[in-house]
């Protein structure tokens, strides 16, 4: 399996806690009481201002980041900004983003449709979601000073990984998230310390406090959601649980023209499909599997005169199923 880099702008409730017998005797309960949870964690960036320090690892690689969220009558307001390597900066207002490079002098600015920074990495799940996964309740944990619920998700066949979710109990917040297969760890993101419901000022969330000159170019990546087939590409057999949630043409950063692009999901992993013409022109990746960090997997064939790329948080064998699901409307 090869590596190469893949640039794409992307990738109240029940707080009862189980015993061990009761969890034995009553599975459906536990299951329920733990998809509570999911709800809870995937709304709590909706209600809660916060602030703090969080830490990516996958493969032996670190990444640190500083994350301020605020939340006010006009939605939520959001600054990430990259604390290692390259400096990466984005400013968001509920859907609509800024991506500052200042490294190569650029702002990239899009919707955010699917992309997700964590904390904010839960869907909304459906129960469809007890068709992929079984959901455990585990044990009340300290995570950077606070209690935080432990929830297992345990994938109930090879198709997708495993989760475990540290959830802070007052806020549902996300504190900490271990992406799992065959018991490894393969990716982890977690706060090195947080802040959660203080007062948050208004200037830290300007892009204006961001030092950038006249020289800077700024390029719109713009999203066009096409109702149902109007793609003209078919998808055939997928593999268990995972199903369409939207097509779209769309721009890329670095791409030259427009590219297709499927969205799937299990509910809680997504996957992502491009098509875009071959370019004979330029070098690009060979077909086969590519390797990204972590949970992220590639996947690259050629079908006519189109590229389709596959790529998302799921096995190899998924991602070859979902990327060869994929053919044009007959």
């Amino acid at each position: 399996m090869r590596n190469f880099t893949f640039s794409v702008v992307f990738l109240t409730f029940t707080l009862g806690f189980l015993s061990q017998a009761a969890s034995a005797e009553n599975p459906i309960r536990k299951s329920e009481d733990g998809f509570d949870w999911l709800i809870k964690t995937s709304l709590a960036p909706r209600h809660y201002n916060f602030k703090g320090t969080f830490i990516y690892y996958a493969d032996g690689y670190i990444e640190t980041s500083r994350v301020v969220h605020k939340v006010d009558e006009t939605g939520e307001h959001e600054r990430i900004e990259v604390l290692d390597g390259k400096s990466r900066i984005v400013f968001r207002n509920n859907d609509e983003m800024k991506c500052y490079l200042p490294d190569n002098k650029k702002i990239y600015t899009e919707k955010r449709w699917f992309r997700k920074f964590f904390p904010d990495l839960l869907p909304q799940p459906s129960k469809r979601i007890h068709d992929s996964y079984d959901i455990e309740i585990g044990k009340i944990q300290r995570v950077v000073g606070y209690n935080s619920q432990l929830v297992k998700l345990l994938p109930k066949d090879n198709l997708r990984y495993g989760y475990r979710l540290w959830i802070e109990i007052e806020s549902g917040l996300l504190l900490k998230v271990a992406v799992i297969d065959k018991d490894e760890i393969i990716e982890q993101f977690a706060f090195a310390d947080v802040e959660i419901g203080q007062d948050i000022d208004t200037d830290v969330m300007d892009d204006g406090s961001v030092d950038f000159t006249d020289d800077w170019k700024t390029e719109e990546l713009s999203t066009y959601v096409l109702a149902e087939g109007e793609l003209n590409w078919h998808l055939g057999v997928l593999p268990e649980g995972f199903r369409k949630i939207t097509e779209m043409r769309r721009s890329l950063m670095g791409k030259p023209m427009l590219v297709d692009h499927i969205v799937l999901s299990d509910e809680l992993a997504s996957v992502s499909v491009f098509i875009e013409p071959v370019d004979k022109k330029t070098a690009s990746p060979m077909p086969g599997f590519y390797s990204s960090r972590g949970a992220i997997n590639i996947y690259v064939r050629e079908l006519e005169d189109k590229k389709i790329t596959t790529v998302g948080e799921v096995p190899l064998n998924t991602i070859k199923l979902i990327g060869d699901a994929v053919n044009l409307h007959p």
